[in-house]
């Protein structure tokens, strides 16, 4: 396939040469560039946003909206051999005609890094789209963890869109259910210097604001709400309980997060990241619940140099086991319980070479499956392993074995939406039916907790649809909501808030 890449030849930037070098490797593909000068880039003065942010925040400017010399687009001139079999247009004026179709890339309805910028400016998350004519061949509702920091945010939004393309050219690109489809008046592009300063402003504000913050309280900090089940749960009520939750206490030096329950012995007992602040990582802690309750204070049962959290526990063949977060190593590892709830040693390696975030097993008859959401462009090691969100871009594989050995899914990445693609707890078959919880990260990490149906889950394809949207609130107060699981006995929830730092006098 002869295959035309329109981009904005006066302000090429480091991802276009990243999206232009893995085209290339597709096997029958070959890639040309028409980059002439054309609508859509960003206003003049987002350099100097872009410059500023960096400085105060002491940012690399390696990322991929970094500018590069349009004289590195050359080699990849048109042939003069005839019309290409497709056109992908990313800044939004290429030439329709009957012999070449086009596919137009656009961000909430517009074309163009501007269009894209001015989302992000007006506090939307975009809705990304690919379309030929009426036609929508992929979609994914991109996100971000740094919403206030817009070069981190328009570098990670980047990275998305460059997978979603690259998914839609090797035919499974994603695609939104219709109601996520849905965006509202499209933010006008540019940022006059009146915007500039005040932004400029603002960022220093923020930061001055953030430091003294600081030192006074500790933010976010999770809490492990819990009850005892005596009645329908949250999957019935589709609502907090009138009876609200109590918290599993902590120091204030530490937060719980992540609560996964597991039954032994007829006992539930209860692990969860246990992240010490003055230590900045996590380790997996454990509690055993009796009637009334936590039984004593939570203990680390696994630790390691790097952070862990999201402690996928399960029980299988007699043992139990855990696949825990562990995202700065680049797997995903499998442990077994020796002398439980402790006695953790590593099993197997699941997945390498990847960063993964909350990890969900799920066994559908005779076969397991994996879920988790990817952060970079698809090599931990490229070039922009350090960028792209936590939360946006699920991805699949399944195996015979919960050991493995592990198949990606082909249409990897199944789905990409910061609203419900990454996991918040176990998979629940529940009447016939399978209820995914889901993190909705729109309005930051762990926003809210969305409850999702399965609609589809195969080698052809993913599907799902959110039913339920849970925040905190009144009877959980909080910034955040972002795991749900259960034992037989007892329901766990968790919530960000914050803590009062402590001084020794």
């Amino acid at each position: 396939m002869r295959l035309s890449v329109r981009l904005d030849g006066s302000a090429p930037r480091r991802w276009h040469l990243r999206l232009l070098e893995r085209i290339a490797r597709r096997p029958g593909v070959r890639v040309s560039v028409d980059a002439s000068a054309g609508p859509g880039g960003l206003p003049a003065n987002a350099a100097l946003l872009f410059y500023l942010e960096a400085m105060l925040r002491r940012l690399p400017r390696t990322g991929p909206a970094e500018p590069v010399d349009p004289a590195q687009l050359a080699p990849l001139e048109p042939d003069g051999a005839g019309p290409p079999d497709l056109i992908l247009d990313l800044c939004g004026d290429a030439v329709v005609t009957p012999a070449t179709p086009v596919w137009r890339l656009r961000f909430d309805g517009a074309p163009g890094e501007g269009a894209l910028l001015a989302s992000l400016l007006a506090g939307r998350t975009p809705v990304v789209t690919l379309s030929e004519g009426e036609r929508i061949v992929a979609s994914g509702h991109v996100g971000t963890e740094a919403r206030a920091i817009m070069l981190t945010a328009f570098e990670d939004a980047l990275v998305r869109t460059m997978s979603l393309i690259l998914a839609a050219l090797d035919g499974n690109g994603p695609r939104l259910a219709e109601d996520a489809m849905r965006i509202g008046e499209v933010a006008k592009p540019g940022l006059s210097p009146l915007d500039l300063g005040a932004r400029a402003a603002r960022l220093g504000a923020r930061m001055v604001a953030r430091r003294l913050r600081a030192l006074c309280v500790r933010a976010p900090h999770w809490r492990i709400g819990w009850r005892r089940l005596r009645g329908p749960d949250l999957l019935d009520l589709r609502a907090h309980p009138d009876t609200g939750w109590r918290t599993l206490p902590d120091d204030g030096r530490r937060f719980y997060a992540d609560p996964f329950p597991v039954v032994d012995e007829g006992r539930t007992v209860l692990f969860m990241e246990d992240y010490v602040h003055a230590d900045g990582k996590g380790v997996i802690s454990a509690v055993g619940f009796g009637p009334d309750g936590p039984i004593g204070t939570p203990v680390p049962v696994l630790q390691a140099p790097h952070h862990l959290s999201y402690p996928f526990v399960f029980s299988e063949g007699g043992t139990h086991w855990m696949v825990p977060e562990s995202g700065a190593t680049g797997t995903l590892d499998l442990y077994r319980a020796t002398a439980f709830p402790g006695g953790w040693v590593k099993e197997a390696t699941l997945l390498s070479g990847l960063n993964a975030s909350d990890p969900t097993l799920f066994r559908q008859g005779t076969r397991w499956w994996l879920f988790a959401t990817v952060r970079d462009d698809g090599e931990h090691d490229g070039p922009f392993a350090g960028w792209g969100s936590y939360s946006d871009s699920l991805h699949l594989w399944s195996a015979p074995d919960f050991r493995g050995p592990w198949t990606p899914h082909p249409k990897n990445p199944v789905l990409i939406d910061i609203a419900s693609a990454r996991s918040g707890g176990r998979i629940v078959e529940r009447d016939g039916a399978l209820i995914r919880p889901v993190q909705d990260c729109r309005t930051g990490y762990g926003g809210a907790l969305g409850l999702a149906r399965i609609e589809r889950l195969d080698d052809e394809g993913y599907a799902q649809r959110v039913e339920t949207i849970l925040a905190p609130g009144a009877r959980f107060p909080g910034s955040g909501l972002h795991t749900l699981n259960r034992s037989p006995d007892f329901e766990f929830i968790d919530g960000a808030g914050q803590v009062r730092r402590r001084f020794r006098g």
